[in-house]
């Protein structure tokens, strides 16, 4: 997988481009008691981007409804559920050795990402995701079946293209765990 992509200021903006279109249509679809939607976005403090485009990251698309007030959060291909490094920075250094190589320990030193934290990730991949209600829906579409001891990096192998469509790709394809889909991201960042 192409890490160059951590570093890539347009696929940044491709991926804020994405979210606003799920807003908009998260938006336009309204409420289920028929209200409308207000935006009321959550305030992020991203972690795993770069400062050039943090400031486009630092809220999470959402509405409130003006009638019944309720919150309504659109899907995201940029945050992964509640955890505050992007969705993409879980994915890409997910998929990196477990072993910390030089190449390891410099892209986690310009991201800011604790070794301790890539070991969680990968242990979630492993052992939690796999038992995700999201995924346990969702696995047989892949045969054979994803070799789930090297998540997300055998999964991210499944989608056609280009190192940067497969991860927008894949991005896509967890977006329903973003919106509270029964999955348990513990550790929370």
């Amino acid at each position: 997988m192409c890490h160059a992509l951590l570093e890539d200021i347009k696929f940044f903006d491709l991926l804020l481009r994405i979210d606003r279109e799920l807003a908009a249509q998260k938006r336009t679809d309204g409420c289920p008691c028929g209200g409308m939607l207000h935006q009321a976005n959550y305030p992020r403090k991203p972690r795993g981007c770069l400062d050039v485009v943090r400031s486009n990251y630092v809220s999470r698309f959402s509405f409130c409804c003006s009638t019944c007030r309720k919150r309504s959060t659109s899907t995201s291909v940029r945050f992964l559920g509640r955890r505050v490094y992007l969705g993409l920075a879980v994915v890409l250094m997910s998929t990196r050795p477990s072993r910390p190589t030089p190449t390891l320990l410099r892209a986690t030193q310009r991201l800011a990402i604790p070794i301790r934290t890539l070991q969680r990730w990968r242990q979630w991949w492993r052992d939690q995701f796999a038992h995700t209600d999201f995924w346990q829906t969702v696995c047989a579409r892949f045969m054979p079946s994803v070799d789930m001891s090297v998540l997300p990096g055998s999964l991210l192998k499944r989608f056609p293209g280009a190192a940067d469509e497969q991860l927008y790709r894949l991005l896509v394809f967890l977006s329903p765990i973003t919106i509270g889909y029964p999955v348990t991201l513990r550790e929370g960042r």
